[in-house]
């Protein structure tokens, strides 16, 4: 029987449409496609259940056609899904994005007062000394789910568990004393950090990135991973340092290309990987992911995040 760590996460379980119009801001009318199965921590998850690790999802969906749409999709890619509540007569949530000739999106979220906030950690559902908790903190904006997080928090940190932050700053669900509060502490209890160069600004506005990352090594993370959006990433530990190049693609939808990445590292790294073959594989998959639209849709196997590599020229590794 395996030893390898148990990855669990906590956070919104959405559905998310998306406009295929350019530049409305979701103020006009044009066509979308969708439900895709969504939420940062479900996407995030289903990476790392499909990398091949042990997974554990706790969340709320309502009982009827998106909820069934979600779960469909999570338990076919492995995902354990004994921790979601079905809720009646509570919808599942919504979320819909419109996308700018620039990059820049427009979110609007739907997962307040229904069934993505409404759910409670099981007890013995997991053993908290054998569990990496992967924290999605854009979830912590909402109060509800913020408050079944920060207990899976301490619960899997004061037992010797370990906790994975990915910073995933949304400043419209994230503008609140509270809510920052709650993500220093994650964050000071994190044993591993995966903050995009957007995160660095939200959260250090006012010093560069070496002293950003100087910051956050000063808390208790012990892997440091910066992400670079279509420019790559930089993985850092102790005295290890990898700098990998972007792969150029054509993109289609960037939204959940950060919550596979993460998926696909942290698999990798709780399986007994190397940071050099975890973070290039990761690298890969969070290419592949902006290939495809829909925020899961990008999402990997092994089988493919190899031919994608055995195609691809190699990565710069400094």
């Amino acid at each position: 029987m395996s030893n390898n760590p148990v990855i669990v996460t906590a956070g919104e379980i959405l559905v998310e449409f998306v406009s295929h119009r350019q530049n409305c801001g979701l103020a006009r009318v044009g066509e979308y496609s969708g439900p895709y199965p969504s939420g940062a921590p479900a996407i995030f998850l289903d990476q790392a259940a499909r990398m091949g690790a042990a997974t554990v999802m706790i969340g709320g969906v309502g009982n009827d056609g998106f909820g069934r749409c979600v779960l469909d999709r999570l338990e076919a890619n492995g995902v354990g899904t004994s921790g979601v509540t079905v809720n009646d007569g509570m919808p599942t949530g919504v979320a819909f994005v419109s996308y700018y000739s620039d990059g820049n999106r427009d979110f609007i979220h739907h997962m307040t007062g229904n069934a993505a906030d409404h759910f409670t950690a099981p007890a013995e559902l997991f053993d908290p000394a054998n569990a990496w908790l992967h924290v999605s903190a854009a979830s912590l904006g909402n109060a509800k789910m913020r408050d079944v997080i920060m207990d899976l928090v301490h619960q899997v940190d004061n037992a010797g568990g370990k906790i994975i932050c990915d910073p995933n700053a949304r400043p419209a669900l994230m503008d609140d004393d509270v809510v920052r509060t709650a993500l220093a502490e994650v964050i000071e209890r994190a044993y591993c950090l995966m903050p995009s160069t957007s995160d660095l600004g939200f959260l250090f506005p006012d010093v560069d990135e070496d002293a950003a990352v100087e910051r956050l090594f000063a808390e208790n993370a012990k892997i440091l991973v910066i992400k670079r959006g279509a420019d790559g990433i930089t993985v850092v530990s102790g005295d290890e340092r990898y700098d990998l190049a972007g792969h150029p693609v054509d993109e289609i939808d960037p939204t959940g290309a950060g919550d596979c990445f993460c998926g696909t590292f942290v698999s990798l790294l709780a399986q007994g990987a190397s940071l050099e073959t975890a973070g290039i594989q990761a690298n890969a998959a969070g290419a592949i992911a902006v290939t495809r639209r829909g925020p899961m849709e990008g999402n990997s196997s092994p089988a493919e995040i190899a031919d994608f590599l055995e195609q691809a020229k190699p990565e710069t590794v400094a």
